[in-house]
Order: structure tokens, then C-alpha cells, then sequence
């Protein structure tokens, strides 16, 4: 069984064979981009999220207010 090291080691070397040296940094460059814009939208997401919770709390509340 391959440890992590040995994963990452074999992959760096893939890419050289398949990309070349050159284009390592870019690529990695261009994932560290995507990665960042992924977690951006992740966070707005759970913002948005988190506050369509609260309305739906505050429609809840109105309408047992009302019932009252």
C-alpha cells in the first residue's frame, strides 16, 4: 500500500512526464486559484443559507404571534 508521501511523490512525477517542468507552476498556481474561489462560495453559501434559516424562524415566529 502507497503512503501519502509516496502518492505525492508519484504524482509530481506524472506531471512532469505529461505537462513538463514549465507548466508545474502554473498549474499549481491555477488550482490554488480555484481553490480559494471554491471556498469563497462555499462560505457565501453558508451565509446565505444560514440567513434563509433566520427568515424562515422569523416567518414562523409572525405567524405563531398572530395565532395568539
Amino acid at each position: 500500500m502507497l503512503g501519502s508521501t509516496e502518492i505525492i511523490v508519484l504524482v509530481v512525477v506524472i506531471g512532469v512526464l505529461i505537462f513538463g517542468a514549465k507548466k508545474i507552476p502554473e498549474l499549481a498556481k491555477t488550482f490554488g486559484k480555484a481553490k480559494g474561489e471554491f471556498e469563497k462560495g462555499k462560505i457565501q453559501g453558508d451565509q446565505e443559507l444560514k440567513d434563509f434559516k433566520g427568515e424562515i424562524d422569523n416567518i414562523s415566529k409572525d405567524k405563531e404571534a398572530k395565532s395568539d
